[in-house]
């Protein structure tokens, strides 16, 4: 199937201008928040968000993970005075209560972009970028770390059977570990450009640590900058993009019991370099950026219901961002770092907390 064209409106003002329009979202999934609604609750962007403890640093394209009760975050591309200043392999993490992010072992290596996860009780930081230079580059790692059992330390782990970034993660009901499309190399001969990447439909599994990555049943779109999160043992992936066309609403769920994925009910907005996070059986989206008319970030929120096969609004996010993270700890989702414009500009330290 060909891409889904990106939509070129943008803020939900936008999509909320007409009944009609209202009708034809709700048929297509989406329950939207009518316009008298917002009128006679002007502070329905706050409704549900609160804010926690920033973190140490601003960084953007990052994916942090719940371990052991605590938030970690390590890698990502950091900036000093509103500018990016490179890759970055600090490493920190935070607990309910804490009033600080707590300073962590760095990664071996700066990289922007890894995927960090739990899994097997063991903090893993795979794939991602590395730069081979002073400046920010692109050059796609098939490598990753684990942490030691002592927490001493970083050990390397079973290589991935491709290059892979920008890719979704998560750990199925049977216990095994997957990631999921990103982006790799075009060619062999390799450069450090964003444009010499390809998009893919990788989909490989790790069922040990010691083990092995197998091949899974490919996605059934090739595509980068998606999220995604595990509900009823099932890794559901949406949104994202694609390096030679735009963002994508597309909403696929993979079944590790048959070895199989299916559609459901797309997002009501195509949203790339967005963040989401499963709670309570329902998945939540948020943010991300689009570069058409101007470029900027969407400040939209979305809440997926596998038992309604449906999305509902969310109220906005306060300080909408792209190339942010999404972890959920206890009963909220904490939306972390990121960028408050399109591309690398206005970084922030921002940890915001969804509550439903």
């Amino acid at each position: 199937m060909p891409p889904l064209p990106s939509l070129s409106m943008s803020r939900r003002r936008a999509v909320l201008g007409g009944a009609a329009f209202i009708t034809a979202a709700c048929h297509n999934g989406a329950e939207k928040i009518a316009a008298s609604e917002l009128k006679e609750k002007p502070n329905v962007r706050r409704l549900g968000w609160s804010s926690s403890a920033s973190l140490p640093l601003a960084v953007q394209e990052i994916y942090p993970c719940a371990h052991k009760e605590r938030i970690y975050l390590a890698g990502g591309l950091q900036a000093q005075n509103g500018r990016i200043i490179g890759a970055t392999s600090a490493h920190h993490s935070w607990a309910l209560g804490e009033a600080t992010w707590r300073t962590e072992l760095d990664l071996p290596a700066p990289r922007h972009h890894p995927h960090m996860i739990s899994f097997k009780g063991r903090l893993l930081a795979l794939a991602g970028f590395e730069s081979l230079a002073d400046r920010v580059q692109w050059h796609i790692q098939n490598t990753g770390w684990v942490m030691s059992k002592d927490e001493q330390g970083w050990d390397e782990q079973t290589p991935l059977p491709a290059p892979a970034a920008e890719a979704v993660m998560g750990i199925t009901g049977d216990g095994a570990l997957h990631l999921v499309g990103g982006r790799t190399w075009k060619q062999a001969g390799r450069t450090g450009a964003w444009n010499d990447h390809i998009d893919t439909d990788h989909h490989f599994v790790l069922v040990d640590l010691n083990g092995l990555w197998e091949r899974a049943a490919p996605c059934p779109y090739k595509r980068n900058s998606a999220a995604g999160g595990v509900i009823n043992g099932a890794l559901h992936v949406v949104g994202g993009r694609q390096v030679r066309g735009g963002n994508l609403a597309y909403h696929t769920v993979y079944d590790a019991r048959e070895d199989r994925w299916r559609e459901a009910a797309p997002m009501p907005q195509a949203q790339g370099g967005l963040a989401a996070a499963s709670r309570a059986g329902k998945l939540y989206a948020f943010g991300g950026e689009y570069f058409d008319n101007g470029g900027g970030v969407y400040p939209e929120g979305w809440v997926y219901d596998p038992a309604r096969d449906s999305w509902a609004s969310l109220p906005d996010m306060p300080k909408p961002r792209h190339g942010l993270g999404a972890v959920t700890l206890d009963d909220s989702i904490y939306v972390i770092g990121g960028a408050l414009k399109a591309s690398g500009v206005e970084t922030t330290p921002l940890v915001e907390v969804f509550t439903p």
